[in-house]
């Protein structure tokens, strides 16, 4: 791992403990890792001012009925910026990316509801005069992604015995249907729980009881059954310039029928990709890949996802920049912590 010069080796170590127990206490990861809770306290508070990372609850719209959604924008030139910037401030939107063209936005949609999908979908965007194009693709399955994803480009940064005391116990991804068939019903207490989360992933359960108005006991075992069923994850989003990796793409992919399945699982496996899910429409598979350099994704699209089984065409979409991912806005290639006047209202 080649990180950046402001992120030391410790700093990554700790990132990595994140991703494995993402509400841990300082003084748990301390142990841990051998370090002292002070020092694990003030590394993670520079990591966070510093833009590489966040520690965010993430609301699964497929726990409550809705589908998720990838819109691919061809835009006329010059009002690339305007309209993802607009596509940024929605809280319906968790992520949005300008293509290298200079004349394409891709984002993803998390609707809580047909009508906000619809307005956005059905409305919004074919009224935009600008918008010369729309391609939306349903998602169908996740194979990489969300809860706490274990980015695997940082596996082998902590020893097995670190990982195990931290709670690891292998994958944390369990592959499931995006929409699932008995969808959760949330209670205005929850709503305020899920916009306090958004804010920190890591706030304490008394700042989530007093944001709920609820105990600490209360919002305790609420947090419990909202993590269970999948209503939320607790998400660390990292800033992956600040860790040496330059150039992200966006793939798609068109796999054999028969070989989606086994080729989104395998996509899965590699360090390289942050995200893969089968999704509706021509291009059956999507991927989002983060490499070093321009050279290394050549060598890992045309070496490792060219030998695919069932691959039978693939484009490599390369990202200029990312202006939001999962719900995160981003200042070049540093995370943004939201103001409180532009937190999300559910």
């Amino acid at each position: 791992m080649k990180e950046s010069a402001s992120v030391q080796p410790d700093d990554v170590r700790i990132i990595r403990a994140l991703q494995i127990a993402p509400r841990a206490s300082f003084a748990a990861i301390a142990t841990a890792l051998g370090l002292t809770e002070g020092a694990v306290n003030r590394r993670y508070r520079r990591l966070r001012a510093d833009g590489v990372i966040r520690v965010t609850g993430v609301v699964n719209p497929g726990a409550l009925g809705q589908s998720r959604w990838l819109v691919r924008l061809r835009c006329r030139p010059g009002s690339v910026a305007a309209i993802a910037d607009a596509l940024a401030k929605r809280d319906d939107v968790n992520w949005v990316a300008l293509g290298a063209a200079g004349c394409e936005v891709t984002c993803a949609t998390q609707s809580r509801s047909r009508e906000q999908r619809e307005d956005l979908l059905g409305q919004r965007l074919p009224r935009t005069a600008a918008v010369l194009d729309i391609n939306a693709f349903s998602m169908l399955r996740q194979f990489l992604g969300g809860r706490a994803h274990y980015w695997s480009a940082l596996q082998g940064t902590l020893s097995e015995k670190e990982e195990a005391a931290l709670g690891s116990c292998g994958s944390p991804f369990v592959e499931s249907p995006i929409v699932t068939r008995e969808p959760l019903s949330l209670t205005p207490e929850d709503e305020k729980l899920l916009d306090a989360l958004a804010a920190d992933g890591r706030a304490s359960l008394v700042d989530l009881g007093t944001a709920a108005g609820l105990t600490p006991g209360r919002i305790s075992r609420r947090l419990d059954v909202l993590l269970r069923h999948r209503v939320v994850h607790i998400d660390v989003e990292i800033a992956p310039a600040a860790l040496g990796y330059h150039a992200r793409a966006h793939l798609w992919l068109r796999v054999h029928p028969s070989a989606v399945k086994s080729a989104g699982r395998a996509l899965a496996q590699e360090p390289e990709i942050a995200f893969a899910a089968a999704i509706s429409g021509p291009w059956n598979l999507h991927a989002v890949a983060h490499c070093r350099d321009l050279d290394e994704l050549f060598e890992f699209t045309s070496d490792r996802i060219g030998s695919l089984a069932g691959l039978q065409s693939m484009e490599v979409s390369p990202v200029l920049k990312y202006v939001k991912q999962a719900g995160t806005r981003l200042s070049g290639d540093r995370l943004v912590e939201p103001s409180s006047s532009t937190r999300p209202r559910r």
